[in-house]
């Protein structure tokens, strides 16, 4: 899946989503809401991507991590179930490892639910997807989780 530009799940039509903006991306054509997924490259881009008022999930993962490669297709499931409603950033450890010694990252994936840049909520380890969602329900129905 190309992050910058999905495809609307009622059209059909690609769309580009930036990586920041206030709201929340919309399909250009019939105005559903689309999953916002965007990768934090830098320290810099992750402090903006986790700016807002949406929820934001953060994946902490790198490329040869087993685990994270399991977890990453439900995390990409989340970003369209809570379409609108949620935020998903990813973070290579190995291209910003800032931004895992900022948090104490000691094992990956980690995943930060964080709500106005601040983090309600931590787990590490591959969760299975149901766990997954009801954890993230947790945060996007307004309870700290």
């Amino acid at each position: 899946m190309d992050h910058r530009t999905p495809t609307c799940p009622s059209c059909g039509r690609r769309n580009r989503v930036p990586e920041v903006a206030s709201g929340h991306p919309r399909c250009s054509v019939c105005r559903t809401d689309l999953p916002w997924i965007v990768d934090a490259t830098s320290a810099t881009a992750f402090d903006r991507a986790v700016a807002g008022s949406l929820p934001v999930l953060v994946d902490l993962w790198a490329p040869w991590c087993g685990p994270c490669r399991t977890i990453a297709p439900a995390i990409e499931r989340a970003a369209g179930t809570y379409a609108g409603r949620l935020k998903v950033v990813k973070v290579n450890v190995d291209d910003v490892p800032s931004i895992s010694e900022r948090y104490q990252v000691r094992g990956i994936p980690t995943l930060l639910m964080m709500r106005d840049s601040a983090v309600v909520g931590q787990q590490v380890g591959a969760l299975p997807e149901r766990r997954l969602t009801a954890w993230i329900e947790t945060v996007v129905s307004g309870a700290a989780g």
